[in-house]
Order: C-alpha cells, then structure tokens, then sequence
C-alpha cells in the first residue's frame, strides 16, 4: 500500500513536469523565438547566438537543443547527480517540444494557425507575443516547479556562479544571469522596443510562477506529526538537504505522546517532503504554513 502511494506520487510529479515543459515548450517555440524576445534563459541564448552564428544549418531550434543539453551536462559534472535527476525530465522533453511546435506553427496543418507573424494584425502581433509568451513561460516554469522538476538550462550557471561566490543567494544569482543575457541581446539585436517587450514578457513570466502557486511565496513551514520521526529526520536531511527540528506532542484527544518534526523548505523542494512522508509513514498528520520569512543558516540572513 506504501509502495503504491509513493509511486502515484511519483507518477504526478513526472506529469506535472512534463506538462510544465511542454506549455513552456510551446511559449518558447510560438512567441518567444518568431519574435526575438530575449527574456533571459536557454531561449534568449539561443537567439543571440543565431545572430552571432548565423548559419543556415544552425537553426534556433538546434541552437536550444545544443545549449538545453550542454547545460546539462555541465550541470551534471559540476553540481552532483541529484541536480541533473531533476532537471532531466526537461531536458528531454524541452528541446523536442520547441521543434515540434515550431514545425506546427509553420505547418499547414493547421492552416498558420499559430503563426502569429502571418496574422492580418501582424502589427500588435509582437506585443500580443511579449503577453501571452510571458504568461505561458511562467505557468510553465511553475508547473514543473510544482512536481519537484527543474527548468535547467540557465539555471546551471546561476548555480555555478553561487558555488563561486558563496555568500551570493540563488536568486541574485539568477538575476545576475538573465540581465546578463538581456543585455547582450539588445547589442546584438540592435533593436531597444524588442528588447523592452522581451524584459516585459520576462516580468510576466515571474509574476505568474508566483501566482500559479495561490501567491506563495518561496518558504514554507511543515509540522509532521509522526510515530515514524527519525526516519523522516533523516530522509529529509539526507535528501532534502534541509535541517529539522523535532519537538515533544501530546495528542489533545488520546493524551497519548508524539512527536513533532517541523522543517523549513522551499517550494520546489514540496513535492519531495510529500514524497518522504508518504514513503515513511502514511498516517503522518501534516500541517504547511507559508513563511514571512526565515534567518538563519541556508536562508537569509
């Protein structure tokens, strides 16, 4: 019975992922890339090589394909197994997603049905693409991040970049990486309104992860109380990487002693505690409260 719960978790989590990659896929391929919005990301990337490589067998397409597993790759030797497990899902899927809906949105098939370039109001077509790829890249992103999975891609290098200064939280990190890649783009593009609509579209995209998550924000708080402590201790020391501080219970209604297990932890790391839980005990009794915020060690200080 434990088995099967685990593995119905499990089997959510990867299709939460795909999900999540494939509507970020199709962001990516439909309004990001026609338009040459450089958000930041694998995709922002890709654009700006295409300009500085411009070979005709090198398509925008390959150029992510090329950077999405290279990424990985990088990720794999320099930040450990457990990063590349996470991100491997998207990595598969990401790149074969942004070729087929490329190749959709050019294909009769469906009459030029997502080419937006081709429309009768090609004119606001690019704002129309800022909007709506902002929206879908950030509900995909959000997705993914709900089923424990990892975008990858640009991400490696913010993570490098905080293992090199280790005082730098992930977030500046991050930041540091995208702006980086905006900026290049608007050299390289020679094209200011392109690049403000493409800053635009990255602002959408981070307010809709947060607003696919009821407006959390990234800390949270679980109470778990459990007869099965220590070994919920310690999964989430070991695989969550998170410490946890473990306090005495008393049932109200049985009298009976508990224990409590309260740990911090991040919203991607969510479905991982859920996973731990239904793997060592069942029965546990689970309360989760958003943080305000949190000091100390692994946080901000």
């Amino acid at each position: 019975m434990l088995l099967k719960a685990f593995s119905k978790q499990n089997i959510k989590n990867v299709l939460l992922v795909v999900l999540g990659t494939l509507i970020l896929s199709f962001a990516t391929a439909v309004f990001i890339l026609p338009f040459e919005l450089v958000s930041g990301g694998v995709s922002g990337l890709a654009i700006v090589l295409n300009h500085l490589i411009p070979l005709e067998f090198f398509t925008v397409d390959r150029i992510v394909t090329v950077l999405t597993w290279l990424l990985f790759l990088l990720g794999f030797l320099l930040l450990g197994k457990s990063f590349a497990l996470k991100t491997l899902i998207s990595t598969v899927v990401y790149p074969v997603g942004v070729s087929f809906f490329m190749w959709l949105a050019e294909s009769p098939a469906l009459g030029g049905l997502l080419n937006l370039n081709a429309s009768q109001y090609s004119e606001i077509a690019v704002l129309l693409a800022a909007l709506f790829g902002g929206l879908c890249v950030g509900t995909g992103c959000a997705i993914t991040f709900l089923g424990g999975g990892s975008t990858g891609g640009v991400d490696v290098l913010g993570l490098l970049l905080c293992k090199m200064i280790r005082r730098m939280k992930n977030s500046v990190a991050f930041f540091l990486v995208d702006a980086t890649t905006v900026i290049l783009g608007m050299f390289v593009l020679g094209d200011l309104a392109v690049s403000l609509l493409g800053i635009i579209s990255a602002f959408i995209a981070a307010l809709m992860v947060d607003k696919v998550f009821l407006g959390r924000k990234g800390a949270f708080i679980a109470q778990i109380v459990t007869d099965r402590y220590e070994a919920i201790n310690a999964a989430v020391i070991q695989r969550m990487n998170r410490t946890t501080t473990i306090i005495d219970a008393t049932g109200g209604y049985s009298g009976e002693g508990k224990k409590m297990v309260m740990v911090s932890f991040t919203i991607r790391q969510y479905s991982e505690l859920l996973s731990i839980i239904a793997e060592e005990d069942k029965n546990a009794f689970v309360t989760v409260h958003r943080a305000h915020e949190i000091n100390g060690e692994g946080w901000t200080r």
